[in-house]
């Protein structure tokens, strides 16, 4: 199905090079994807979220992958474009496919399928099909394991992802996020029900969500947030998660990227959430 959409995507725009030179990946799951399959070598830019492995730090930022600059990335001559789904705004994407660049847009991931797709596409796009395959092969035996575990978690806890605090209000992951994807794969429940997306929610909804956790992203700068203020929110002060000091942090690519480090993301939050057992 991803060879098929691939090859649909490379017959309806600008011809694909046999073996693109010049490549620019948006998102930091495709970054670490082209990595992983030993492409590292062909990379001239990346955008803003690809931040591992660390040597991709070396190459050019063309800015972050919901606020593309089309010049910034046609200035270095790429000969192929691959981005995460959500890549913007849609006028800047636009430019980009227009440009006669071969663009692939890959799909969004939330759940293990989703990076095995997403893995191929990748392999696809940069030409090496044999090991997208090799790799989501790989990918699929160790996601495999942590669906089995997290099915065998006879008390499943309840974790609530809070993407920021707002005014002092709780932005949490909801239903069908990326947040929710990685609790239920380390054999959680995810506390934030009732909403799509990451949205705010009252003190009385995050009351009611009764969090046994608290998960974060690992953030630094002006975006960090220190335990003990998180955990003093006047709502989540009063929940499980916070009278038992359970707070969660993990880098946020590591944690939310679902690519080739999502089992290990999955592991993590899995010891942190049960230990040796759940």
């Amino acid at each position: 199905m991803i060879r098929a959409l691939c090859l649909a995507l490379a017959a309806s725009g600008p011809a694909f090079a046999d073996d693109p030179a010049r490549v620019i990946t948006l998102g930091g799951s495709v970054t670490e994807i082209a990595v992983a399959l030993g492409a590292e070598g062909r990379l001239v830019a990346r955008d803003t979220t690809s931040n591992w492995p660390e040597s991709v730090g070396a190459l050019p930022d063309v800015g972050y992958i919901r606020a593309l600059s089309p010049e910034n990335v046609l200035a270095l001559d790429p000969d192929l474009i691959v981005a995460e789904g959500d890549a913007g705004p849609p006028e800047a994407v636009d430019v980009l496919k227009a440009a006669g660049i071969p663009f692939v847009l890959v799909p969004e991931a939330t759940d293990p399928a989703g990076i095995v797709a997403k893995v191929e596409a990748v392999g696809q796009a940069l030409s090496l099909p044999a090991e997208g395959d090799a790799l989501a092969a790989e990918l699929q035996g160790k996601l495999d394991a942590a669906e089995a575990r997290a099915s065998a978690v006879t008390a499943p806890k309840r974790v609530l992802f809070v993407l920021s605090l707002q005014g002092g209000g709780v932005m949490a992951g909801g239903e069908g996020t990326e947040a929710e994807g990685i609790i239920r794969l380390a054999g959680g429940v995810n506390a934030a029900t009732g909403f799509q997306g990451y949205k705010p929610m009252t003190d009385e909804a995050v009351l009611a969500a009764q969090p046994d956790a608290i998960l974060m992203m690992d953030r630094e700068s002006d975006l960090s947030i220190a335990d003990a203020d998180v955990l003093a929110q006047p709502a989540l002060s009063q929940t499980p998660a916070a009278k038992s000091a359970t707070l969660i942090r993990m880098d946020g690519m590591l944690l939310l990227g679902f690519g080739p480090r999502t089992p290990e993301a999955a592991d993590r939050l899995y010891a942190a959430l049960y230990g040796n057992g759940g």
